[in-house]
């Protein structure tokens, strides 16, 4: 799989930057992006038709141009992927999905046993009405040889992989979108499209005013894993969903997959303008920062930092918070958040002004926030624990990485975020060792 970043070994490496363009400095992924002169690659989309010995010997027929407008595709099926295949694929055959899978193994395990599972409040779902592709570079040597989206544009596409491979892997697809394309990202951690970057990203890789409209999901439900292809529902919540950065000609063309997000039973997603859209961003960043990284050292539940945690702990939590804090406070303020929180797209509300951020960014609020969802999920295993039991990349880097980073380009720093990704790339385990790193030896 092809990747312009890579997770960075050094705090060093995390925060090195690329000279200013258009008077804002990049940081190291899309400084790589606007010094790359490759073209996309052109893409086969294998289907189980596609695999030796396949039953299915048919030949595909070319989708119809009413298909291709109404198909959405679902890049990426690990937890947010099933939770939002399973309920779009109740809307019936008027709305077809295709889930995109990344990998030949779990194509193959598709034919074997079709289907996505989705356990809630006990009850076991399984939906089986999927098309099925892997997308890759390498033409198959059996069946129909056919290119992603027949070589057409693809509509509706929604990113549900990993936070570090999400725009990689848009930016691999990017010659089968144009201004009428549609791309959804559902990962937590804050989309690197917001401005001032998603300008930058979309003006070296698009022509002008042909680039996707950028939509963002802020997905507040909780869904963990029983095996390949299914999932528990362990706490349902809602998703909050708008335009990060809308084509100015075609921002029309967003409202079919939000319509459908928002009809898709047991998803409760709602549209919100902009600015709104941003701010819960930011409180979902915050949350995802404290109880990722600190569950995942620890190898906890959630619930063990917040049904009466040590002492310590809750010092621990609260230092964190309050740096957070304080970075949330500043890119309020600053001039680079003016367009968000006034534009064209942006509702006004007063509540979302600057100095009422400043409040709503305060550690008193962030840590209600905090309280309130940890009694939610208490009893759940952070999506971060569960990846480093697993031997799996952490989004450490989308979390708290991100917080690091904007405090350098804000002219703060935070030392203690810093070192808690720092903790977690390091391999570091027990909750002893993380107050040892924090506190020094008793």
């Amino acid at each position: 799989m092809s990747r312009f970043v890579t997770n960075m070994s050094t705090t060093t490496r995390l925060l090195a930057q690329s000279v200013p363009k258009n008077g804002v400095t990049l940081p190291p992924w899309l400084h790589n992006i606007t010094q790359s002169i490759l073209a996309a690659p052109k893409l086969y989309a294998w289907t189980p038709e596609n695999l030796p010995n396949s039953r299915n010997k048919g030949q595909s027929q070319p989708a119809t141009p009413k298909d291709l407008q109404n198909r959405i595709f679902i890049l990426g099926i690990g937890n947010l992927g099933r939770l939002y295949a399973n309920s779009l694929g109740k809307l019936g055959e008027e709305v077809p999905v295709t889930l995109v899978l990344h990998r030949k193994s779990l194509l193959e395990h598709w034919v074997s046993e079709p289907g996505i599972e989705l356990t809630r409040h006990g009850v076991t779902e399984k939906i089986s009405s999927f098309d099925v592709e892997w997308w890759t570079e390498e033409a198959p040597a059996h069946g129909p040889v056919r290119e992603v989206c027949d070589g057409h544009k693809i509509a509706n596409l929604l990113v549900a992989t990993k936070a570090p491979d999400a725009l990689p892997q848009v930016d691999r697809l990017r010659r089968y979108f144009d201004g009428n394309s549609t791309v959804g990202f559902v990962q937590n951690g804050m989309n690197k499209l917001w401005p001032p970057y998603g300008a930058i990203y979309s003006e070296h890789r698009f022509p002008p005013r042909q680039h996707p409209n950028w939509l963002v999901c802020v997905t507040t439900h909780g869904v963990f894993s029983l095996g390949t292809f299914k999932s528990v529902h362990a706490a349902p919540a809602d998703i909050a969903m708008g335009l990060v950065l809308p084509n100015p000609n075609t921002a029309h063309a967003a409202d079919y997959l939000m319509e459908q997000i928002g009809r898709a039973p047991e998803l409760e997603a709602r549209k919100v303008p902009r600015n709104a859209l941003w701010v819960l961003q930011l409180e979902k960043l915050i949350i995802n920062s404290l109880i990722n990284p600190l569950t995942a050292v620890i190898r906890c539940m959630n619930g063990h930092l917040f049904d009466q945690p040590a002492p310590e702990l809750k010092k621990l939590m609260d230092i964190l918070v309050d740096e957070a804090s304080q970075i949330l406070q500043a890119l309020a303020q600053h001039p680079s958040s003016k367009d968000i929180l006034s534009g064209a797209d942006s509702a006004p509300d007063a509540d979302l002004s600057k100095e009422a951020l400043v409040e709503r960014f305060s550690a008193v609020r962030l840590n209600a926030i905090l309280q309130r969802v940890g009694e939610k999920v208490k009893d759940n295993r952070s999506s971060m624990c569960q990846d480093v039991m697993a031997g799996k990349q952490t989004e450490v880097r989308e979390f708290n990485g991100w917080l690091v980073q904007m405090a350098e380009y804000l002219g703060l720093e935070a030392p203690n975020h810093k070192k808690l990704c720092e903790l977690v790339e390091g391999g570091v385990i027990g909750e002893t060792s993380l107050l040892e790193a924090y506190f020094g030896k008793k």
